[in-house]
């Protein structure tokens, strides 16, 4: 779709530049002109009120050609000049997709101060690491990560973009796909290679879970999609790996970066991360109680691990939505995972039955949790629990 301007419509008012959201509209004798930052959202069609303004369709971007396209990439994010845990994982994944189609994987990294990150990526089986190292990179904005990653998109042109299903990772990968005009499937839980064709089948969960949608995109490049956290497998690390380090040059005008980080505030609750715990002690509706939580945060904090909660237990109200273990929580595979007082939804499984041991208790002896369970035991949670604490008290670790 494009914006058009009827100038014998058009009364010079200006009340579209002033609706705009994305500052995309300025004034040019009397008469609004549409920039680059346009994103067609159509706000300004509902403010023009003399019909000024139309939305029509535009041929679709000619794609030169699919085989002009190779490569599978990943977007390494990174924060503190660390990688994030799912960047590891993608890797993996890229390089069993790499494998299948028989092309290099290639990992694009932004930032300040980033050649050890590049170090980094070639250790876990890179093969080009394209990299941009400027001050304005230094911390995550959509316009400066944006211009940098679709720059070299155009100029390399990846078969397959991977991103991680992160704060980050959902708000750039819908901001690179729209300039890119290609499609984005968000929250995969599963990558496949067509051994056909060789596209990529990206699944999703669809219609809260219920269903599980394969998507693909066929007539362009690259190919996206934003992997859950917690699903691959990671890609081992190789001391001396050998590849290739191409630096990207950009450059930034004041027009470009609309936005600016002045203060980064840490919030000093501490922090759930259920994604890299090696053990996890879950509980459930059986908890009874927000109370009920501190007897698994007892049983966490003996064990050195943190505490998750199923959704039903979030949907009370008992914890946050960021300890939600599950299909439309975090997915986990630690290697230990306790399920207290937890029935074994269908969707709760799929985001822990991955775990190395999983160890149930329940009163019901035919909840489902059992029949994933590594060891299961039958009943009280606040009975087996403090069971449990005392002879953790008597063990050293």
């Amino acid at each position: 779709m494009s914006i058009i301007v009827h100038q014998d419509k058009c009364k010079g008012c200006g009340l579209c530049v002033k609706n705009c959201p994305f500052d995309a509209m300025l004034m040019a004798d009397n008469v609004p002109v549409i920039g680059d930052k346009c994103t067609e959202c159509g706000a300004c069609l509902e403010t023009c009120r003399f019909d000024a303004l139309e939305q029509t369709k535009v041929e679709k971007k000619s794609v030169q050609s699919i085989e002009d396209y190779h490569d599978v990439w990943v977007f390494a994010e990174q924060r503190d000049n660390h990688l994030m845990p799912v960047v590891v994982e993608l890797l993996g994944e890229a390089k069993r997709l790499a494998s299948e189609i028989g092309c290099r994987v290639c990992a694009i990294v932004c930032g300040m101060n980033i050649e050890q990150l590049t170090n980094d990526l070639i250790g876990y089986g890179v093969d080009v690491v394209y990299y941009a190292d400027r001050p304005e990179l230094k911390h995550y904005t959509t316009d400066a990560y944006t211009k940098v990653i679709y720059e070299a998109v155009e100029k390399y042109k990846p078969e397959i973009l991977l991103m991680g299903a992160t704060h980050i990772g959902r708000d750039l990968g819908p901001s690179i796909a729209v300039k890119c005009r290609t499609g984005l499937t968000a929250d995969c839980t599963k990558l496949e290679i067509d051994p056909v064709d060789k596209k990529l089948l990206q699944t999703r969960p669809a219609f809260g879970g219920n269903l599980m949608a394969t998507i693909i995109c066929e007539h362009n490049r690259p190919q996206m999609a934003t992997v859950r956290p917690g699903i691959m497998q990671k890609a081992e690390y190789v001391r001396h790996g050998h590849g290739e380090r191409i630096e990207l040059e950009v450059e930034f005008s004041d027009d470009e970066l609309r936005e600016r980080v002045l203060q980064i505030v840490k919030s000093a609750r501490e922090a759930v991360s259920l994604t890299d715990a090696d053990i996890i002690v879950s509980g459930g509706l059986g908890v009874g109680s927000a109370e009920g939580f501190e007897l698994i945060q007892k049983l966490a904090d003996r064990l050195g691990g943190v505490v998750g909660a199923s959704r039903a237990a979030v949907d009370a109200g008992w914890k946050p939505h960021s300890y939600q273990v599950g299909q439309t929580g975090t997915t986990v595979r630690p290697k230990i995972y306790f399920a207290c007082g937890i029935s074994g939804a269908i969707q709760h499984l799929a985001g822990m039955q991955e775990s190395k041991c999983i160890v149930a208790i329940n009163k019901n002896e035919s909840a489902p949790i059992f029949e994933v369970a590594d060891f299961g035991i039958v009943g009280d949670l606040f009975k087996v629990i403090p069971a449990f604490l005392n002879v953790l008290d008597n063990v050293e670790f």
